[in-house]
């Protein structure tokens, strides 16, 4: 990570775009502080994804993922993507999620749990207009796979 601040790396990894290694990506997320509560989320969030090789990147790309929108700790569209008319839908297949505090890595911090599907994303405080999230979901991709990790901006309002 060399000397730059955690939150400041995960703004340059974001900026620099292409391949990075899941070591890289995972000592940063490790070194960020948790999300200081679950309602922190609520609102409606671009979704942006690092390029590990991770299945989940390539598969999220390819769905036309836009984000995700909480508007309730109860009432989350975990997967939200573009039509063809690029407009922002939420995405069936994928069924909604709840948020929760739960320990990952030794942190206790904000999760969100799918209802209909075995994932976890775990969620890192970068600042306030953006966490990173750690795609921890074993039993969908196989745990040789490792992490997906991505992003989230807070979308402004029109």
């Amino acid at each position: 990570m060399g000397s730059a601040a955690p939150e400041q790396h995960v703004q340059s990894l974001i900026e620099k775009g292409g391949k990075v290694s899941e070591a890289e990506v995972e000592k940063v997320y490790d070194a960020l502080k948790p999300l200081p509560s679950r309602e922190f989320l609520l609102g409606s969030w671009n979704g942006g994804g690092f390029d590990t090789g991770h299945p989940g990147y390539a598969g999220l790309a390819e769905a036309r993922w836009a984000g995700k929108d909480f508007r309730g700790v109860d009432d989350v569209d975990p997967i939200m993507v573009y039509d063809d008319k690029k407009n922002r839908v939420y995405n069936e297949e994928w069924g909604h999620a709840s948020l929760r505090e739960m320990v990952f890595r030794g942190v206790a911090s904000t999760a969100m749990i799918y209802d209909i599907k075995p994932i976890f994303d775990h969620f890192r405080y970068v600042n306030g207009d953006l966490v990173m999230g750690a795609m921890d979901c074993p039993k969908l991709f196989g745990p040789e796979l490792g992490t997906f990790y991505f992003y989230l901006t807070k979308r402004k309002e029109a």
